[in-house]
């Protein structure tokens, strides 16, 4: 094991990834706010869409695996489906409609009224986002945005909007983001534990 001083770089990256997480304390309210309303929906029968692009769309397919598997609890399956995961419905709609509709036309196939739509995104400026947000609300579907940078064009499309408050990178966005979801995730068992004869 090598005793000589951490690079520099090294360093930078994980302070600013502490930097980011630490600054969601500042964003409580709105955590709370985004738990109830997917907590709701599911209570209610309805379902959680989610979407990103790139490193965001692995954080949209996350949530979906985590609903309709499990995150620690062996509790009942609850609907979550990821809009990035598709490959043959995003090339289909990408190619038939243009690749800034791929997650709207999904939308208009599989929300449905009372359902949630999870949205990931560093920037808030992703236009098959905005459009699948749009699509969202025009059917009743309630938009949850994972954003940073203040959200952009998103911020006045969601019902919450969970926007980290202090990264200065995209990498640092996506890692407090993943802390969020995860948080999420320990609302969503709490409030479906395991049935008697399914322990956890």
């Amino acid at each position: 094991m090598s005793d000589s001083p951490s690079p520099p770089e090294f360093d930078r990256l994980v302070d600013g990834a502490v930097r980011a997480v630490a600054s969601l304390a500042r964003i409580r309210g709105d955590f709370e706010r985004a738990a109830d309303l997917v907590v709701g929906a599911l209570r209610a029968g309805r379902k959680v869409l989610a979407a990103g692009n790139g490193g965001s769309a692995a954080e949209a397919m996350h949530l979906a695996e985590e609903l309709s598997g499990r995150y620690h609890a062996d509790r009942r399956a609850l609907p979550g489906l990821a809009l990035c995961a598709d490959g043959t419905a995003l090339t289909c709609i990408g190619n038939d409609f243009g690749f800034a509709d791929v997650f709207a036309r999904q939308v208009e196939a599989f929300g449905a009224e009372g359902d949630v739509l999870a949205l990931f995104t560093t920037s808030g400026r992703s236009e098959n986002l905005l459009r699948a947000a749009r699509a969202a609300r025009a059917r009743g579907v309630r938009v949850l945005a994972f954003t940073g940078r203040g959200g952009g064009p998103l911020a006045p499309l969601a019902d919450v909007l969970l926007d980290v408050p202090d990264a200065d990178a995209s990498a640092h966005v996506q890692e407090a983001h993943q802390v969020l979801l995860h948080a999420l995730l320990e609302h969503v068992e709490a409030a479906f534990p395991p049935e008697p004869g399914n322990p956890a």
